[in-house]
């Protein structure tokens, strides 16, 4: 008997993480179709949602910052539609060193987690727009990012409370174990190998190589969040998503690993064709 509550609180979040997942799933994946100034706009949403949630712990919800902030994720979902991939950068570079003058004057011996929010919150838009802009892989490049981030989420989940074991960061941490890393890393690979079936990607051990290696990054996008949480002692990084916490919660790994598709996709097939260069191997 003694075993039960413990069994109940490991899979305690279960449930209402699932429903929230059900609805949420469907929505993007919609937005993601239409494309175009819809996607632009529901990125831009959800940096400003990031924003709001970096400020009001780093920054203790100061205007000045949520300005500084929201601007720069605006700037990283809209500004290439009118100015360009580069004048939107130099922007958020503008915003970058204002905001970093501004927490600078408040107070000169503060942490350094309060320079990292306006790129944070401002360039994982871009390699999102950068992804979806492709006008022959766009959608599949962007589907591709979002099957790797929610299957390598989930089979972390499964694997770290079934199989436990060594911790992967007990300081930063404490419930990530090893064996999560192997489940991101096998369901990321997994979610690469139903796309790149679908689309009869020429080498696909070389696209499931990638897959498993943008898990790793995966992970340490929630990492890195979780280092930003434990500093400032907050549980979530805010209550908007039932069982998730907030946004940032739910999109760590996103971010990262759009950043990380981005650059490869960009690097191997240019700019206008960055999701080809993330999926044709």
């Amino acid at each position: 008997m003694s075993g039960e509550p413990a069994s109940s609180a490991k899979w305690g979040d279960l449930g209402i993480r699932a429903a929230s997942a059900a609805v949420l799933i469907p929505a993007v994946l919609a937005d993601v179709w239409m494309g175009g100034i819809w996607f632009h706009l529901f990125v831009a949403l959800i940096g400003i949602l990031m924003a709001q949630e970096w400020v009001n712990i780093v920054h203790k919800d100061n205007p000045l910052q949520f300005a500084l902030h929201a601007a720069g994720a605006m700037c990283g979902a809209l500004l290439p539609l009118d100015i360009g991939l580069a004048g939107g950068l130099v922007t958020i570079g503008v915003l970058t060193v204002l905001s970093a003058a501004a927490a600078l004057r408040e107070a000169p011996g503060g942490p350094a987690w309060r320079f990292l929010g306006v790129p944070y919150v401002s360039l994982p838009p871009i390699a999102l727009i950068v992804l979806r802009d492709d006008p022959a892989y766009g959608i599949a490049s962007i589907v591709l990012v979002m099957l790797m981030v929610w299957a390598a989420d989930t089979l972390a989940y499964f694997a770290g409370r079934i199989i436990g074991g060594p911790k992967l960061a007990p300081r930063i941490s404490p419930k990530k174990t090893w064996a999560g890393m192997g489940g991101a890393m096998a369901g990321s690979a997994i979610a690469a190998l139903g796309v790149g079936m679908a689309l009869g990607v020429p080498s696909l051990w070389m696209l499931l190589l990638v897959a498993a290696l943008l898990a790793v990054v995966e992970q340490g996008g929630d990492l890195f969040k979780s280092a930003m949480k434990r500093h400032y002692g907050v549980k979530d990084s805010g209550r908007l998503i039932p069982g998730h916490g907030g946004i940032i919660d739910r999109v760590d790994g996103l971010v990262a690993v759009a950043t990380a598709a981005a650059l490869i996709g960009a690097f191997r097939a240019g700019i206008e064709h960055a999701g080809a260069g993330i999926l044709i191997w």
